[in-house]
């Protein structure tokens, strides 16, 4: 018999780390292709700097109403439900992006395409989160952020090879619906969470998933059935775990989403090209995004989450720090700088994701990764609607010192606030100091 934190990454855990990080991906892709796709649109649509600001920030703000909403009803009616509607959504959406034909017509369909993807944060990342044994969890998360960092990496490479094409601008909007039917497929008979269906009271469900997903020979720890309602996330002691969360993942996403929703202006700026040559620096700076967050998933465990987030969030400042200091620097040092950033952004990202799901108990941990990512996006949506307009009036070098400052901030908070989670149970992290009374359900037993 084994507790279910002691079971290693199975092959049904890793199905659901991978399908369930695709949303992490489609957000990458989605953020990241609209920032080539305008190189061409403002060209075809007679962009104004307003309106193309607009566009950028339009996916941010649905992702804001997106991760409240679904982290709410997932929360109330399960995490399978939506597993699969809000994929299907931007699939559509997608395919709708081929034949607009207004700067309004983008604006609502990124707004919607934002929402849906901010819908699937909080319903994948807790799936995860109670599918995965405590030991695997920061890698499980891991995964999460690294799919970010992929859908951006292939949709600035996918810009690239469309750059030169007429029209090409529809084929990058639209090209998101093919992972969304990828993951349509590999999310199929995902199973519900256990531990929801235990929380729920539903605890002959949980034992039934349990025993089919991990077999006869696992105790699988559960807490009684409580009323816990979302009012609890602004009580003493959550609310300071919400609002410390807000602040971190606010200053450590605005910066990146900025460079990847304007990347290729700014790698302009910074006389790293123009047109494909712009794009092509982009893609190196998101592969950098992309290799950092594997030596993060060793560091979070090996170091513990708090040591390696100050010490990320410290050379990050650092990067953005050289490159507002110094912004007509040689190239070799402005590459440099990106690099230092973009690779020590792996842990802060993982965490974004990892903190929430483990602070927060079973029956608010989606409410509160939606809040918690919906506070931050709030910066994120006016950060990015101000990046080209900043860029055009006061220049790159001091719009990357805000960045650092922001960066700066994460760092601060986190020095304060930072928790340790490393290898403790989803019980443990979430409760305030409490005794949590654990009971031992031994599934094979449930067969009848």
């Amino acid at each position: 018999m084994k507790k279910f934190d002691e079971l290693a990454m199975t092959p049904f855990v890793k199905k659901v780390t991978i399908f369930s990080s695709g949303g992490a991906f489609l957000d990458g892709y989605v953020l990241s292709i609209i920032g080539v796709a305008l190189v061409q649109l403002n060209v075809e649509l007679q962009l104004t700097a307003t309106w193309s600001a607009l566009i950028g920030a339009a996916a941010l703000a649905g992702i804001f109403v997106g991760t409240i909403l679904g982290g709410y009803l997932t929360d109330i009616i399960g995490r399978k439900r939506m597993f699969t509607l809000d994929v299907i959504a931007i699939g559509v959406l997608s395919i709708l992006c081929i034949f607009l034909g207004s700067a309004l017509q983008l604006a609502i369909l990124r707004f919607l395409i934002g929402f849906f993807v901010g819908a699937d944060y909080p319903i994948a990342t807790s799936l995860i989160a109670e599918y995965t044994p405590k030991h695997h969890r920061a890698k499980s998360m891991g995964a999460v952020a690294a799919s970010w960092y992929l859908g951006a990496t292939v949709a600035a490479l996918v810009g690239y090879a469309f750059y030169s094409v007429n029209g090409g601008w529809q084929w990058m909007l639209g090209s998101s619906a093919l992972p969304s039917l990828i993951l349509l497929i590999g999310r199929h008979g995902i199973p519900e969470s256990p531990m929801w269906l235990a929380r729920k009271g539903r605890s002959e469900e949980a034992r039934r998933v349990v025993y089919e997903v991990f077999g006869p020979d696992v105790i699988f720890e559960y807490e009684e059935p409580r009323d816990i309602r979302l009012s609890t996330l602004f009580k003493k002691g959550y609310f300071g775990r919400v609002m410390y969360l807000g602040v971190f993942i606010l200053c450590q996403v605005v910066p990146m989403y900025a460079i990847y929703t304007f990347g290729p202006d700014i790698m302009s700026a910074f006389g790293l090209g123009e047109g494909h040559e712009s794009i092509l620096g982009e893609a190196i700076i998101s592969i950098m995004f992309l290799v950092g967050s594997f030596p993060a998933m060793y560091w979070l465990n090996r170091f513990g989450r708090r040591d390696t987030v100050l010490v990320s969030l410290a050379l990050m400042t650092v990067g953005l720090l050289i490159l507002g200091l110094w912004p007509d620097a040689p190239i070799y040092i402005i590459v440099f700088a990106f690099a230092l950033y973009a690779f020590f952004q792996g842990a802060p990202s993982i965490l974004q994701w990892l903190y929430p799901n483990e602070l927060f108990p079973t029956e608010v941990r989606a409410s509160a990764v939606g809040i918690a990512i919906g506070f931050s996006r709030v910066g994120t949506v006016i950060s990015t609607y101000l990046l080209p307009i900043a860029l055009e009036q006061w220049g790159v070098g001091i719009t990357m010192l805000v960045g650092a400052a922001l960066v700066f901030i994460g760092f601060a908070s986190s020095f304060f606030l930072a928790p340790e989670t490393t290898n403790k149970s989803l019980q443990e992290t979430s409760s305030l100091n409490m005794k949590v009374e654990h009971h031992h359900l031994p599934i094979h037993q449930s067969k009848k």
